[in-house]
């Protein structure tokens, strides 16, 4: 598949949960997408099923970003939505886990940005997918929570220093979302959907280059007749049981 006579965007994690409804939508809206993440068979199969390009990578690896780099000729849009959800109590954290969690929450972004940024045209934009522990920390997450924060700032901060080009710089940063990245929570919630996500993120890539929206920090309304039901995952029943 080529990407001549197309807009080109890039969505990292793309290959389930939120990466992959954001990869989806932008196909629907013309983009040649490119789609990574770590998992080739995973990978493969989303790519095929909605009919993008697809790179085996970690983002927060620069060689195999490089090797991404490679088959585009430009990347008009970067949505950077691979992480990961992990850690406990500050007590019993791992260092291990802790640096696994800096790197695929944060090392990614500085990484990939790096590797877009020399094939970024004027007009681009890049959109991160941050949470909303970053403005609510999670007892518990407190890795998670710091890294999201650190996306934050790193976006504020690249805005300031990509603006001269034309490039654009956001933040979508939901509350929770019901995808299997929240398989582990142990308590019940009041979850957004993958789709509201999407919503948000064609909704900033249809604006003017020159108009900046900064962040866009979404939940699911908690009462009243729109509220959803609740969701329960998986290991808050067991923990229920």
């Amino acid at each position: 598949m080529t990407s001549e006579g197309k807009r080109t965007a890039l969505v990292t994690g793309g290959s389930g949960g939120i990466g992959l409804a954001i990869a989806e939508g932008l196909v629907g809206r013309g983009y040649d997408v490119v789609i990574t993440a770590r998992n080739e068979d995973r990978l493969r199969a989303a790519a095929e099923r909605i009919g993008a390009r697809y790179v085996v990578a970690d983002g927060a690896d620069e060689t195999q970003m490089a090797a991404v780099m490679a088959v585009v000729e430009h990347v008009d849009l970067l949505v950077h939505s691979a992480g990961i959800l992990k850690g406990t109590f500050l007590r019993k954290l791992s260092l291990d886990d802790l640096d696994q969690v800096l790197s695929a929450n944060l090392r990614s972004a500085f990484v990939t940005t790096q590797a877009v940024l020399p094939k970024m045209p004027v007009g681009g934009r890049l959109i991160y997918i941050g949470s909303s522990a970053s403005k609510e920390p999670m007892k518990g997450r407190t890795a998670y929570s710091a890294s999201k924060a650190g996306l934050d700032a790193f976006a504020s901060a690249l805005r300031r220093e990509v603006s001269r080009d034309g490039i654009n710089v956001s933040v979508v940063i939901p509350a929770p979302v019901e995808t299997d990245i929240l398989e582990e929570v142990t308590f019940e919630m009041v979850a957004l959907q993958a789709g509201d996500v999407v919503d948000a993120v064609l909704f900033l890539d249809g604006l003017h280059p020159r108009v900046v929206v900064p962040e866009i920090f979404m939940y699911a309304n908690p009462e009243g007749p729109l509220a959803p039901p609740p969701l329960v995952p998986p290991a808050a029943k067991r923990k229920q049981s």
